[in-house]
């Protein structure tokens, strides 16, 4: 599996506007009708490890007392900085801050598709491994936790939900998974299901 994602996205690379590519990923009048605009540019980082033979996504559960998205489960990661150089800096740097992952611990393979998110953020999903014998040291004021989840349990599409949410008329499309107690939704699933999706293309 390993070998499959790395080759998957051996050819993706970061978008030369993430703003607008992913405003354009969404309808205008879903856009308008949920999203908070402008989009402000972050990224994420979707940190995959194997244990055994089996690979493994790290996500973590956010504090009730972060600003955006309280007690949400989430991928790490956060708003590019103005001294951040790219995107991927933003990503490996947010992710070393909220869980102590520092950037040599990291082989990062590619990238998802930028993806809006309603509270105001054009978010690139980083993708890569990390190593086993990774301690988490978490920041208390944005993490509450990390917990894995088995890779092939996200691929079982059995296990994801579609929740269809209205707002003005306006129907908006989310995903979520249930997996030991956590409720992985929003944004979170849908990279999840970018992943999956991109890994069952011919």
């Amino acid at each position: 599996m390993q070998q499959l994602i790395r080759k998957k996205l051996a050819d993706t690379a970061a978008p030369i506007d993430l703003v607008t590519e992913a405003a354009e990923r969404v309808e205008p009048r879903l856009l308008d009708a949920w999203f908070k605009q402008p989009l402000r540019p972050a990224a994420v980082l979707v940190p995959l490890v194997c244990r055994g033979d089996v690979l493994h996504m790290l996500l973590t559960e956010r504090t009730h007392t972060v600003r955006d998205h309280p007690g949400q489960v989430a991928f790490p990661g956060g708003m590019a900085e103005p001294e951040d150089p790219d995107l991927l800096h933003t990503a490996l740097r947010e992710s070393e801050e909220e869980i102590g992952l520092r950037p040599s611990q990291v082989d990062v393979v590619g990238f998802l598709p930028p993806q809006a998110v309603i509270s105001g953020y054009a978010v690139l999903p980083v993708v890569g491994f990390f190593d086993d014998d990774f301690q988490p040291t978490i920041d208390p004021g944005e993490v509450a936790g990390v917990f894995e989840v088995p890779l092939d349990y996200l691929l079982d599409t059995s296990n994801l939900v579609r929740v269809d949410r209205e707002k003005n008329g306006e129907i908006l499309a989310t995903y979520e998974y249930q997996y030991e107690g956590h409720r992985i939704w929003g944004a979170t699933a849908l990279m999840i299901r970018m992943l999956v999706q991109r890994l069952g293309e011919e």
